[in-house]
């Protein structure tokens, strides 16, 4: 996901370093250290700065992640055909009942669709491009590509913990986007008990490391996070600790403090859920060592289990 563009302006400047978010994510995961000390042990730069992910992938004039407006004012013809996949009946299994929905981030048809995804949509606090294509490797594998995968891998796990799981898209269908704000929407409509935006950052080589974003504090025009604050921290934290459990891969060592943890009032996609919500960045598509883990498919399998343990943990609570 890339830190400019529609859902993914810069971060604002670094904030204190959150004790208690960083307790709790010790307290998530107490066998954590190995793998934080192997990932140490690699070659790892300071703090290098936070360069948008635009270099990566073709992108369009900004970048983000976001869908058609709900209720698509004017009957726009440009609209995506479709917004969500639905997984077949759930199995039996402690997540029954449940509903989460899977949002991929960005989709690989929209490099065909820059002016569908340049119009601007309403995220509450103000308006933003409908989407981006995301960033990629400097081999060229394309986050869009990545989001799907691991998505479609989180999809298979969490259906056989007995979830009924959505997906905003699923790469052919609808075949841009959806627009940042659809894709909040199809989270609240769905009644979702839980929902997770999937991305990868495009920052410079040697930031390295994963981040949750949670939901600032948000009360303007269409949006109010007040009432998922609390849910929507407690699934971030759930999610961050199992994902340096199952990967072994350390908090991201350029935003968050070292928490693995951001708080972001400035995406349309969080700003306008009505259910609780996160987004998570994998991991630096930039920088060599992350993206070979990010290109890696038993390293996506690991990513995949490390959020669906996050959510099977958040929704068993």
């Amino acid at each position: 996901m890339s830190y400019l563009g529609p859902d993914f302006d810069p971060p604002q400047p670094r904030r204190s370093r959150r004790a208690p978010l960083t307790v709790a994510l010790a307290a998530l995961v107490p066998g954590a250290l190995l793998g934080w000390l192997v990932y140490q042990s690699a070659d790892r730069p300071g703090d290098a700065g936070r360069p948008d992910k635009a270099a990566g992938a073709p992108s369009a004039s900004s970048s983000g992640s976001s869908a058609p407006s709900p209720a698509f004012p004017g009957g726009d013809d440009r609209k995506p055909r479709s917004t969500a996949t639905t997984s077949a009946r759930a199995a039996s299994g402690p997540l029954k009942g449940k509903v989460v929905v899977i949002d991929p981030g960005h989709n690989p048809g929209n490099v065909q669709h820059t002016a569908e995804i340049n119009r601007p949509v309403d995220i509450g606090t103000n308006r933003k491009e409908c989407d981006t294509t995301g960033t990629s490797t400097n081999a060229g594998y394309t986050e869009a590509r990545f989001t799907l995968d691991v998505s479609h891998r989180l999809r298979t796990l969490l259906e056989k913990e007995g979830a009924t799981v959505k997906l905003t898209h699923d790469g052919d269908a609808p075949p841009w986007g959806p627009c940042v704000d659809e894709r909040a929407r199809i989270g609240n409509t769905a009644h979702a008990d839980a929902a997770i935006s999937i991305h990868a950052d495009g920052s410079a080589q040697g930031d390295r490391g994963f981040h949750v974003i949670l939901p600032g504090s948000v009360h303007a025009g269409a949006a109010d996070t007040r009432p998922i604050l609390g849910a929507s921290n407690d699934l971030g934290e759930r999610v961050a600790g199992s994902f340096v459990r199952d990967t072994g891969s350390a908090p991201a060592n350029y935003v968050g403090d070292g928490t693995g943890l951001v708080t972001r009032t400035d995406l349309g996609g969080l700003n306008l859920s009505t259910v609780p919500k996160v987004f998570i960045e994998c991991g630096n598509m930039r920088d060599s060592k992350d993206a070979a883990l990010l290109t890696s498919g038993a390293w996506r399998q690991k990513a995949a289990q490390g959020i669906s343990d996050g959510i099977v943990s958040f929704l068993s609570r």
